[in-house]
């Protein structure tokens, strides 16, 4: 069977344990501690060979700042002492979440060190380890296979980025991750969802994961016939999965589309040649231009033969000068200017016509240019171009950085296998049958199980208690529930409320502690249940409960002032009741609830209404 799309996940969830190396708590602070700065370089793997993404992030020569804020990192973090046992509980938390998804468990655990030189590890590398293998979960009647549990550590924190220097703070250094791999068996963008949703909810299951927005993330591996695999690396909104998953079918589609026009044009790869054009640039005002010129660079051009209409379409789907500019970023410039798009930005057509008179260029030819100190221009334009010959093969294997809108860019290379050393630091872990009997022995409810429970338990529809599971909401519910009258308000609000209010407002806000101090608010009498949704409104723009009721004027009122207005609501419609009699009561509780605004529950108000009603006509 042929598929329009194959897609493969790893997710990553850190535990709620503390870190991985250390006796460090598990979280993130605010200050900065001590500060230490650290050059990091590629290293040969045992074969003698050095990953290709390592030495492409080796070449944009960056330098890293650290911050060891003492509450939350210590001589481990900073790898100026070896790492202490791997934490027993992180080790039972993935052991756990194994066995809920079938999987079998190794005899031993080994530390393995996975190169990283982004500055993300102080170290140099990740330590990471196999745990089990070979589980499975099913999913609309499909089953999707688990290849991998591993137990790692999740790099550091980036804080800042200026120019050439990154900086990193340590507290997120070393809480420890549990890293999930299923096979590549996704074939659809809302079946990569529904699978992460149902991961996510047996991770969630054994009550040691972390909670919000950064405590897991998602690595999507895309390709699709005729493509190649690409990883979108560090996406944390399970909502855009399906979103990412479309937008990157879209550019291998584009992609192919251009390898094809290519090679009907019989275009061949492009030298790697630059030519030095900053004279046929005097008097242009282009601020990048100048700007460059200013400051003592150069405007280096190179020639793209058979690549015109390419780099960028009239009908913007054919779109590989964005590609190119990329990757020329990665050599530290601000970006390149290509034929496809000029005249523009200052660059006016005289300007064109001289470049493609110098460079000797046919129709169908185009050109990049970059302005810019000369290394650094050549630099990126031998990025570029790069970028441009690889086109005439099709799509490259590559990593790529979630954008807010769905779309990726450019981070590096697909890692290869030689990036992966053993860890000479941290021992072997046996896993004896012993430890495996205890865990079976107590495994967590399965989502579906729970569900079952929460929907018998608390009286809400099933389809509410599958809601709260499957987004991760059954832990708060059942903690508000406990006052069992708020049980109906507490599934409606997190089912149905937020989603409502995320329409209008940045909901994100609205995490745990605070959904549960504005039911404590309602539990107290301090405004009425009617009034959830505004409150909640307001918390989202950054209210505390206490000042948004006093911004909406919800103070709870008195039942005798809540009679007066009853009474003067029902005096106001003396005709419409003694008409409708009794049966008034539904129509006019409309005109009750506005006049209360929320500052009385719907069930006294009912009875307050009820109650006038009888005096009126008897």
């Amino acid at each position: 069977m042929s598929h329009d799309v194959t897609v493969g996940l790893e997710i990553h969830q850190q535990l709620d344990t503390r870190k991985l190396f250390c006796s460090c708590p598990s979280c993130l602070v605010e200050e900065e501690g001590a500060t230490f700065q650290r050059r990091l370089r590629p290293t040969q793997s045992e074969m003698g060979e050095i990953d290709r993404a390592a030495l492409a992030q080796a070449e944009r020569k960056m330098r890293f700042r650290y911050q060891a804020p003492p509450s939350a990192s210590c001589l481990v973090e900073a790898d100026e002492e070896p790492p202490h046992d791997a934490s027993p509980e992180a080790v039972d938390v993935v052991l756990t979440v194994a066995a809920l998804l079938g999987a079998r468990p190794v005899d031993e655990i080994h530390f393995m060190r996975k190169l990283v030189i982004d500055g993300s590890n102080t170290s140099g590398f990740q330590r990471t380890a196999m745990v089990a293998m070979g589980g499975f979960l099913e999913v609309n009647g499909r089953r999707i296979t688990v290849d991998t549990f591993c137990l790692e550590e999740d790099a550091a924190r980036k804080v800042e980025t200026n120019g050439s220097e990154v900086t990193y703070r340590l507290d997120r250094l070393g809480i420890p991750l549990i890293e999930i791999a299923t096979a590549p068996d996704m074939h659809s963008p809302e079946e990569v969802k529904e699978v992460a949703q149902r991961i996510g909810s047996i991770m969630r299951a054994t009550r040691r994961v972390k909670r919000g927005i950064g405590t897991i993330r998602e690595d999507v591996n895309i390709s699709i016939p005729g493509g190649a695999r690409v990883e979108i690396k560090g996406v944390q909104e399970l909502r855009m999965l399906p979103v990412y998953v479309e937008k990157e079918m879209e550019r291998q589609r584009s992609l192919l589309a251009i390898r094809d026009l290519l090679r009907g044009r019989g275009a061949a790869p492009a030298a790697v040649e630059t030519a030095d054009l900053t004279s046929t640039f005097d008097g242009c005002t282009s601020k990048v231009i100048t700007g460059a010129l200013k400051s003592g660079g150069k405007v280096l051009a190179a020639t793209l033969p058979g690549f015109a209409g390419v780099l960028r379409s009239e009908d913007g789907k054919l779109r590989l000068g964005a590609e190119m500019a990329q990757r020329a970023r990665t050599r530290g410039v601000k970006g390149i200017f290509h034929s496809d798009e000029l005249p523009a930005y200052g660059i006016e057509q005289q300007y064109v016509d001289a470049v493609r008179d110098a460079l000797d260029l046919g129709q169908q030819d185009a050109f990049v240019l970059c302005a810019a100190p000369e290394a650094k221009a050549r630099d990126a334009l031998n990025a570029a171009i790069d970028r441009a010959n690889e086109a005439l093969v099709g799509v490259p294997e590559e990593t790529r950085d979630p954008l807010p809108d769905g779309s990726s860019a450019y981070s590096r290379p697909l890692p290869g296998a030689a990036r992966m050393y053993p860890e000479t630091d941290v021992p072997p872990i046996p896993v004896p049958a012993g430890r495996m009997e205890t865990i079976l022995a107590n495994l967590p409810e399965l989502p579906e199980v729970r569900t079952g429970r929460i929907a018998a338990e608390y009286g809400i529809h099933e389809q509410q208690a599958r809601q709260l599971v499957r987004e991760g909401w059954d832990d708060v519910f059942e903690e508000i529930a406990a006052d069992r009258e708020l049980a109906a308000l507490a599934a409606r609000t997190l089912t149905s409320t937020l989603a409502e209010l995320e329409r209008d407002v940045d909901v994100s806000r609205l995490d745990e502690g605070a959904l549960k101090s504005a039911f404590a608010g309602v539990s107290a009498g301090t405004f009425a249940k009617e009034a959830v949704p505004d409150v909640l409104r307001k918390m989202a723009e950054g209210m505390s409960v206490d000042d948004a009721v006093k911004a909406l004027g919800l103070s709870a009122m008195s039942v005798e002032e809540a009679r007066e207005i009853v009474a003067r609501v029902v005096r106001e419609r003396e005709a419409f009741v003694r008409e409708k009699g009794k049966a008034a009561a539904g129509p006019l509780m409309g005109p009750v609830m506005a006049e209360l605004r929320g500052r009385l529950d719907g069930k006294t108000a009912s009875e307050l209404l009820r109650e006038e009603l009888r005096k009126l006509l008897s």
